[in-house]
């Protein structure tokens, strides 16, 4: 019995395979407690789209011992990457902290930026205790 190939609108036929994949993360949690999964999915989808892998987590908010985690398949990274995927910039942050990327630009702005508030938080500290 001959069974026809399926159409590309079914999202599994021929466009599937050939479709620009993205890393990205998707966000899960409660108001106030975010969680994210990095996932595989295709790029033009939304993120409540049903994805193709989830290859890693984060948990931005610290716990007791004020750690961020992270966890990551760094094989099926490199797999999806070899494929030709995408990466989104959240992602390639997390991934360059991980040692897995080099460090994203961005990672050192965000860095020089707390850096300067932290300076000046201090010398508006002295500035009131002299005053």
């Amino acid at each position: 019995m001959y069974v026809p190939p399926l159409s590309p609108a079914s999202g599994t036929g021929r466009f599937w395979r050939t479709s620009a994949k993205i890393i990205r993360c998707v966000r899960y949690g409660c108001t106030n407690r975010p969680f994210y999964h990095v996932v595989v999915m295709e790029r033009r989808k939304n993120q409540h789209q049903p994805v193709i892998e989830q290859v890693g987590t984060f948990d931005p908010m610290p716990n007791i011992y004020n750690e961020r985690l992270v966890s990551f398949n760094f094989e099926r990274i490199r797999y999806w990457l070899g494929k030709g995927a995408h990466l989104s910039t959240p992602a390639a942050e997390l991934l360059g902290i991980a040692g897995f990327l080099p460090i994203h630009p961005r990672t050192y702005m965000t860095a020089w930026r707390n850096r300067q508030r932290a300076v000046e938080n201090k010398t508006l500290e002295a500035e009131a205790a002299t005053s």
